[in-house]
């Protein structure tokens, strides 16, 4: 199977597994406790149809979208994930160049594997920075300070982690910052033995978000010690409007799903909020960020964005979520899995067929740019 071979988010899913030793592979696919919400993402877009409207004379189309402050020319973003270095060893240089040639937004992960600055300087995307709350106050100032002297455009406030899901996938596999593996988890690796050595020729995998401030090296931290131990539970709106009023700028809280929550964010001075359950991978039974959206914008709409991530696969699934109101999507398996595949070139071609994808869907809905889809264009069954 080659990278020309894919054609979809499944067939990208495919030559990841091919590629990818086993433990790193299912901590992308993985997600917490039996994985109900994680399934039920991408369900939530097959229980709802489009409606399309016919000779609207729709020769070209726009896609653009602004969304936070930026303009973008696609309405999917990539939204931040961890540790991309340890799925193709350019990680996020990879996936920020891909984002800048179709002209949107990425995210930089507080865990993720080259520097902020790095990324800031070499791509003029826009791009967002996805920080963690740690239990100490004077890291979180610092790494705010840093973004902002980064020249980030958006800070975007994950708020969903306050403690780590339960992966049991991670906890078969032994998968850990440094590698603990179990023996089972050692063989998988032995299989796959072109990923291992990509990964120690080429340059040290590091955290530079965190390096200064935290040691992953001397002791075996897990992904999930890492939001156990280190990040804040205590943590409350009133540090998350202390946070917004520090920023100043463009401020967005990635995690929330309820009405309260969403008019609360709105009231503390948020430019957005991303509907999301973290891909499935914090809290298995929660609601689907698709399934809440219309609620949550006929809440919140007209004061701040609403942005959903989560089983986002097909070009038509964003054409839904912009109908029932969301202003952008992020998208976050999409793009790994064909990062794990093929490098920058998996991810180029990944967003290029989502990017074809919404123009063909948006040419046969007979639009010609996004404002004009509404609920109109939707039956629920």
């Amino acid at each position: 199977m080659r990278l020309s071979d894919c054609h979809n988010f499944h067939d990208f899913r495919t030559l990841a597994k091919r590629r990818l030793p086993g433990p790193i592979f299912n901590y992308i696919d993985g997600a917490a406790d039996d994985e109900v919400t994680y399934r039920r993402n991408a369900e939530s877009f097959e229980h709802c149809d489009l409606v399309p409207n016919i000779l609207r004379g729709v020769q070209s189309v726009d896609m653009s979208v602004t969304v936070l402050g930026q303009k973008l020319a696609t309405p999917f973003y990539c939204s931040p994930t961890a540790l991309q270095r340890l799925f193709h060893h350019d990680g996020e240089r990879a996936v920020a160049a891909a984002a800048s040639k179709l002209g949107t937004m990425f995210g930089v992960s507080s865990l993720g594997t080259v520097s902020m600055e790095e990324l800031r300087k070499t791509y003029e995307t826009p791009q967002c920075y996805q920080f963690y709350f740690h239990k100490d106050r004077g890291l979180n100032r610092a790494m705010m300070q840093r973004a902002k002297e980064s020249g980030i455009n958006v800070m975007m406030l994950t708020v969903d982690s306050i403690t780590g899901g339960n992966r049991e996938r991670d906890l078969r596999t032994g998968f850990s910052i440094p590698f603990r593996l179990t023996l089972g988890g050692m063989t998988q690796f032995a299989l796959k033995p072109m990923w291992g050595i990509n990964f120690v020729t080429h340059e040290k995998f590091k955290l530079p978000q965190l390096d200064a401030h935290i040691d992953m090296g001397g002791d075996t931290m897990s992904i999930g010690r890492y939001f156990t131990e280190m990040l804040d539970p205590s943590m409350t709106w009133d540090d998350v409007a202390e946070m917004v009023k520090l920023w100043n700028g463009q401020f967005c809280l990635k995690g929330v799903m309820s009405v309260e929550d969403a008019k609360r964010a709105a009231s503390i001075g948020c430019s957005g909020i991303v509907l999301s359950n973290h891909g499935g991978r914090q809290l298995d039974g929660s609601r689907a960020a698709f399934d809440q959206l219309a609620e949550v914008v006929d809440a919140v709409g007209d004061r701040l964005d609403v942005i959903i991530d989560g089983g986002i696969q097909r070009g038509t699934h964003i054409l839904k979520a912009l109908s029932l109101g969301a202003k952008a999507v992020g998208i976050g398996r999409a793009y790994l899995y064909p990062l794990a595949a093929a490098g920058q070139p998996g991810v180029e071609r990944a967003l290029g067929l989502l990017r074809t994808e919404v123009e063909r869907g948006m040419k046969l809905m007979g639009v010609s740019s996004l404002d004009q889809l509404s609920r109109n264009n939707l039956r629920f069954r």
